[in-house]
């Protein structure tokens, strides 16, 4: 890990973005709640924040920070869904792999609930993407 002892303790955010592509009934039926494993998005905004607060254990170099805040937000689409994740702490390290990581399994998390709706006949996915995770912001604040 990087020594990050002398530097100053600030207020950091960080968002990240990323998008699932789906079938057009798919995303229905996740609009419509007529998924058979349950509510879709209220899981994967769950499993973003604790997905968040487990960063350090899955990315080996990241620092184990105090995460002061986790928002996560989802825009349903015709054939997508995006999620949205920010996260805040009040520390010496950035939160971007957090934010990341959130997004990540937010996605993997609304794929795998719908997974027997995205399926063809032989079990694959033709259709089914998570694309474009990236981090949109990054801010630091003296506090």
């Amino acid at each position: 890990m990087v020594d990050i002892t002398e530097k100053p303790v600030m207020k950091r955010t960080a968002t990240a973005i990323g998008v699932v592509r789906l079938k057009r009934s798919t995303a229905e039926a996740i609009g419509s709640g007529n998924v058979k494993k349950g509510d879709v998005l209220s899981t994967a905004r769950v499993a973003a924040i604790l997905a968040v607060k487990e960063t350090p254990r899955t990315v080996p170099m990241c620092h184990p920070i105090p995460v002061t805040s986790v928002v996560v937000e989802f825009d349903l689409r015709p054939e997508t869904v995006e999620a949205t994740v920010a996260v805040t702490s009040v520390g010496k390290t950035g939160v971007e792999m957090e934010a990341l990581t959130g997004v990540s399994v937010a996605l993997l998390n609304i794929w795998d609930m719908v997974k027997s709706l995205e399926k063809d006949e032989t079990g694959n996915y033709p259709t089914t993407a998570i694309e474009a995770i990236r981090v949109v912001e990054k801010r630091k604040e003296a506090i």
